[in-house]
C-alpha cells in the first residue's frame, strides 16, 4: 500500500507523490548519550523524540499543527508527551517505531 493511498488527505497538499515515509516523519530512539547534546530530553521520562518535517508542518498550518498536538497529547499510549517545538515531540511509550509512526501519521491524516 502506497503513502498517498494511505494518506489521500495530506497528499492532496504535497506535490510530490513520490516521497517516503522518512519523508514525512522521523521517530529515534532517546537514549543516554554523554558525548551528545543533539537531544536535551531525560531518556527515563521520553524514550522516543519525534520530528514532523517542513511538508507535514506546510500542509497542516499552525492551527491544525496545534490542534494536533491536543490530539497527541491525549493518547492512552503515550505515557509521557512533550511537544518541544510545533514539529518536535517527545514521549514515552512502549510502542514500536513503526507503530509510533503509524500512530501520528493516522492522526496527521484525521486532522488535514
Amino acid at each position: 500500500m502506497t503513502l498517498e493511498s494511505r494518506y489521500p488527505k495530506l497528499f492532496e497538499n504535497i506535490e510530490d507523490k513520490d516521497i517516503e515515509l522518512r519523508h514525512l516523519i522521523n521517530v529515534d530512539e532517546n537514549y543516554e548519550d554523554f558525548d551528545s547534546e543533539e537531544y536535551e530530553f531525560d531518556f527515563e521520562e521520553f524514550n522516543y523524540v519525534v520530528y514532523l518535517s517542513e511538508l507535514i508542518l506546510k500542509s497542516l498550518g499552525e492551527e491544525k499543527m496545534m490542534a494536533l498536538i491536543e490530539e497527541l497529547k491525549g493518547v492512552d499510549a503515550f505515557e509521557n508527551f512533550l511537544p518541544s517545538e510545533i514539529d518536535l515531540y517527545a514521549l514515552k511509550s512502549n510502542l514500536t517505531l513503526e507503530e509510533i509512526e503509524e500512530l501520528i501519521m493516522s492522526r496527521v491524516e484525521s486532522v488535514v
